[in-house]
């Protein structure tokens, strides 16, 4: 046992302090007993209060030891698991009884295969890590001095090599303080397999449309072999070519076709037999094409659009794409500068592409626009989707007339197979239809399987909020028994005294149906309830469900895009609750909006219809109808701008407008109103380690750069932005190896699009073990780089130490030093021991005559 102390600087207070005990003790005049005892007291509690300021504390050593294995299971040691699993059980031949082991595993992230224990342990049989596409020997160190008890002698086996990725192990050593644990190394013989790695991706950042460019591959291989290299352009393919690759450094150059404007990706791809790595086989690049702005008209196989048509095709160019045919990664819409959905449904676009068109008007400035018809708006199942949050208004219908009075009832599958995305979708979907419903409205849930579950029984729509709560809460299990529930719900709407009656079946499955099924949802039919059907997957039986909907006098839907199914049932709730289409013919009033009133100021034609919609607080609304509902709105959403136009293209709502001679200009307004405005800015983006980019302003005008990163699936990711200089901003992305899509804006308003490669982890690059850093290791820590296994488990050149600080019982001990030295100032006459008898007694007053006393008696003689 030793006693050391923490704050030895605070020792320097002795010398005052004696010197001044000394120099109190000489000026005290009688050096009596008593006056000796309590100088003694006040002086070991100024000495003891002194004592709890170096921190002082006991040093209790034991003989435990601990010994934790850390193995490197990242990609870069793929194939050296039975070298670490072998060189591990040899090591656990020599454990002494009294040792503790854990067995832990580490790549990106870290994993215990055994716990610290002083028992017998063997290694198990283990999967590979989550993240073993990086290695972070930092992170692992540290974890595993973390487990391990700090009363005890730790010794850290590190079998790896020492190929970091992530983190710096040698920086957090050279912090490290703790000299109980030592750190051996284990190196693995590193394989080399044959692999050749995609290293170089080069296209330039900006063209302009027409201008052909020249892209540039490098390709390292390992050995000599053959290869096919594909080349993508927006997804579609550009290209392949069969390539002889030599050992080291191979570079390939192709001419780019002359494409449109917009934000162009690239990738290559490279297959190559007998290749050890996959993740270093493909690459991205993107190009900013400049020119003539793209414009993408959205028409359905049933209303072609006539738009393409009006537009001023010298100036625009113009795709015309089918609704089912979207795109379905961010690249595809980026390409344009604004996109028109022409009386498109929204059950045929689904909310995960939605979802992409959002991100694409907001955070890169492409233009929107929606028209209406009887597939569009709240008609097309829009509410409460990214669409309707891009927009100017909203789906719902506020403040109109009485309404009609509804009953609807929702019997949704709930059988094994609907687990996962379907379920959460069909949960979502009908939570949804119950924030179109009033309060009053008849409402009612059931969910199936084998047996019928009544989430929400059929009534009055009281408490939107529980129903929700209750809806969402349906998990899956079971078989599938579809028409029990469908014959529940005609049960318990019959009787109802409703305008409108409605049930709507969600299900993926096949079910065997009671004889005369038909017959019961005709009747129902006949008794004002309508039947619609959602056929979710390919396992649905979808002629049954057809037949069902035919039958009950709904529609049926066939989802192959599951996201599509919350717009089913917001349009069917919306069809049975609203009246949306405003067919009486009538006269636009315009608004304040001088572009709009220009075009119109010779006069207004007459339309015949619009869909009903709400205009946004924030909108500006340059027409209304005679309701004052909007005929077409705007505004600025993010960097983009949107437009709704409420009645339709193809004249048989818009009527005169149609047939108006300034009809075309009316078209290519609208679409000044929603092109970007800004100019390019010339700004240099330039590539750092990892996932690290400058993006520099040549100009000199920015002062302040904004910038947001959208991965190919449309999500947003974080960007820690550093502003090292005006208009110069280094940015850090943290996501996984693809292209993601940069947009920049400055104070200038001006706009820079472009998308940026992160690249695949450096664990993928073939390389030698990093033999210096892991030699590093052991010499910051006193440890050695292990031959033999046997000596992981030989002694420690320490112990282990526990400490027990005395501060609390020195401070306690000085405290009541002072105590007694004050008790014993104030009451020593009550302490016998502490009074000195005098030579000369005291006079007791109470016995004898005072003098003055004395005087008057001699007077009185």
């Amino acid at each position: 046992m030793d006693i050391r102390i923490d704050h030895p600087l605070w020792l320097l207070l002795l010398v005052p302090i004696v010197a001044y005990m000394i120099f109190t003790w000489r000026s005290v005049e009688r050096k009596t007993p008593r006056a000796a005892l309590l100088f003694i007291l006040r002086g070991a509690s100024v000495l003891f209060l002194l004592a709890t300021l170096v921190s002082p504390y006991l040093v209790l050593f034991n003989e435990e030891e601990q010994i934790l294995f850390l193995a490197d299971r990242s990609a870069s040691t793929s194939g050296t698991t039975e070298e670490m699993d072998t060189f591990i059980e040899k090591s656990l031949g020599s454990k002494k009884s009294g040792q503790a082991v854990g067995l832990y595993s580490f790549a990106g992230d870290f994993r215990t295969d055994a716990a610290l224990t002083k028992g017998q342990v063997r290694v198990p049989e283990v999967e590979s890590l989550e993240e073993a596409g990086e290695t972070d020997i930092e992170k692992a160190l540290s974890l595993a001095n973390a487990i391990g008890s700090a009363e005890s002698a730790t010794r850290i086996v590190l079998l790896s090599d020492g190929l970091q990725t992530r983190g710096d192990a040698l920086s957090y050593l050279q912090k490290f303080t703790d000299s109980r644990v030592q750190i051996d190394v284990a190196q693995l013989n590193h394989q080399v397999f044959p692999d050749a790695a995609l290293t170089k991706l080069d296209v330039p950042r900006t063209a302009y449309a027409g201008q052909q460019q020249l892209m540039t591959i490098e390709v390292n291989a390992s050995d000599r072999t053959t290869g096919t290299l594909y080349l993508y352009q927006d997804d579609r393919p550009l290209g392949e070519e069969d390539i002889e690759l030599v050992p080291g450094k191979n570079q390939f150059t192709y001419p780019l076709p002359a494409v449109n404007t917009g934000l162009v990706k690239y990738e290559a791809k490279l297959v190559v037999e007998n290749d050890h790595f996959l993740e270093n086989n493909r690459m991205f690049a993107a190009v900013t094409v400049q020119g003539q702005p793209s414009v993408l008209v959205v028409e359905t196989e049933d209303h072609p659009s006539v738009i393409p048509g009006l537009l001023d095709q010298n100036t625009l160019n113009i795709t015309t794409l089918q609704a089912k045919d979207l795109p379905s990664t961010l690249s595809g819409y980026l390409p344009y500068q604004a996109i028109i959905f022409d009386n498109v449904p929204g059950t045929l676009v689904g909310e995960e592409k939605m979802a992409m068109i959002e991100q694409t008007v907001k955070n890169f400035g492409t233009g929107f626009m929606m028209t209406g018809g009887t597939n569009s708006f709240g008609l097309g199942g829009y509410f409460k989707t990214p669409i309707e949050t891009l927009l100017p208004v909203e789906m719902e219908v506020k403040g109109k007339e009485e309404l009609p009075s509804l009953g609807l009832v929702i019997a949704m599958d709930r059988s094994g197979s609907m687990s996962g995305s379907k379920l959460v979708l069909a949960r979502e979907a009908a939570a949804r239809s119950v924030e179109l419903l009033r309060e009053k409205d008849t409402f009612g849930f059931t969910a199936f399987d084998d047996s019928i579950w009544e989430v929400v029984p059929v009534g009055p729509l009281d408490d939107k909020k529980d129903v929700t709560s209750k809806i969402l809460s349906v998990p899956a299990a079971g078989g599938t028994n579809i028409f029990p529930s469908v014959a529940k719900a005609y049960e318990d709407l019959a009787d109802l005294s409703l305008q409108r009656k409605h049930v709507i079946l969600l299900t993926d499955g096949q079910s065997s149906m009671p004889a005369g099924y038909l017959d019961i949802i005709e009747e129902a039919k006949n008794n004002n309830t309508t039947l619609s059907t959602v056929g979710i997957g390919t396992d649905a039986d979808e002629s049954l469900l057809e037949e069902m909907a035919e039958a009950g006098g709904g529609r049926y839907y066939g989802v192959s895009d599951e996201s599509t199914v919350p717009a089913i049932l917001s349009r069917e709730t919306i069809t049975m609750t609203r009246t949306y289409i405003e067919d009486d013919p009538f006269y636009m009033k315009l608004g304040n909006v001088p572009e709009w009133n220009e075009l119109f100021a010779l006069g207004v034609p007459q339309m015949n219809a619009y869909i009903a919609t709400t205009a946004k607080p924030t909108a500006d609304v340059a027409a209304i109808s005679p309701k004052e509902d909007p005929i077409i709105a705007e505004w600025k959403y993010g960097l983009g701008r949107t437009v709704a136009f409420t009645s339709d293209s193809s004249g048989q709502w818009s009527g005169e407008l149609a047939a108006w001679e300034a009809y075309p200009e009316f078209w290519n307004t609208a679409m000044r109103r929603i092109l970007p405005s800004y100019s390019s800015a010339p700004y240099v983006l330039t590539q750092g380690d990892g996932g690290k980019f400058t993006i520099t302003d040549t100009s000199g005008e920015s002062a302040f750069l904004e910038v947001t990163a959208v991965t190919e699936a449309g999500e947003e990711i974080e960007v820690i932005e550093d502003q090292t200089a005006p208009g110069k901003v280094t940015i850090s992305l943290n996501s996984t190896p693809g292209l993601v899509y940069l947009s920049v804006k400055d104070d200038q308003n001006r706009l820079f699009e472009t998308g940026v490669t992160i690249p695949y982890s450096e664990e993928y690059r073939p390389k030698a073990p990093n033999e210096d850093l892991l030699a590093a290791i052991t010499k910051e820590t006193g440890g050695r780089v292990l031959e033999n296994p046997n000596e992981a488990f030989r002694s420690l050149p320490y112990r282990g130490e526990e400490r027990k600080s005395i501060t609390t019982w020195l401070l306690l001990g000085s405290l009541l030093l002072f105590f007694a030295d004050i008790t014993l100032r104030r009451f020593s006459r009550f302490v016998p021991v502490l009074r000195k008898k005098s030579p000369i007694e005291e006079i007791d007053s109470s016995d004898q005559t005072s003098v003055t006393e004395l005087l008057k008696q001699k007077r009185k003689r």
